[in-house]
């Protein structure tokens, strides 16, 4: 049996997925749209230092996709990023099945099935201090907490109906706690 880390073809399993591993010019069916989800369920709130993007609540994300998946979108990068009351010393609120990114994925893969859904993976929106870990009394990061809890977010994504996980916390031995 080939050990899990080993395995560099995950990105075949789906066809949104295959024309990304030949060579070839870019073209938008390369690229992925990032949506900022937020846990404020109304909101359209700009992002001032990125034209045209937004903290999107999940009640309107479904029109702002519409028109975007109609145009051709085949692939989006949800990224969370809830308000201050939600955040903890831990990020709990990172995987909350009421939360936003756990929403967001359920709603775009039940009206957009062949939308290509990814997530980051990150705790820092989600925790208090803003480190993408659970911290030491000393405050440095502790790592075996801090990949046992990313790879519980990405796992709980994926059950949610992600297509892909993205984890973007650089914490060491999270993508093979994320596999196993």
């Amino acid at each position: 049996m080939v050990e899990v880390d080993s395995l560099l073809h995950a990105g075949y399993h789906n066809p949104v997925q295959r024309p990304w591993q030949i060579e070839r010019t870019l073209t938008k069916g390369a690229l992925m749209y990032p949506i900022f989800i937020t846990d404020e369920a109304d909101s359209l709130i700009p992002i001032p230092s990125m034209p045209n993007q937004y903290r999107i609540g999940i009640n309107r994300l479904e029109g702002f996709i519409e028109p975007l998946v109609a145009k051709g979108l085949r692939a989006v990068m949800l990224f969370g990023v809830p308000n201050d009351s939600v955040k903890d010393e831990f990020g709990t609120a990172a995987d909350d099945p009421s939360g936003p990114v756990i929403l967001a994925i359920k709603l775009l893969k039940s009206k957009f099935p062949e939308l290509l859904v990814s997530c980051d993976v990150c705790l820092c929106e989600y925790t208090s201090h803003g480190h993408c870990g659970h911290l030491n009394s000393d405050y440095t990061i502790d790592n075996t907490a801090s990949v046992k809890r990313i790879a519980e977010v990405a796992v709980n994504y994926a059950k949610a109906g992600a297509d892909n996980v993205a984890p973007s916390d650089m914490m060491d031995g999270r993508m093979r706690a994320i596999k196993q």
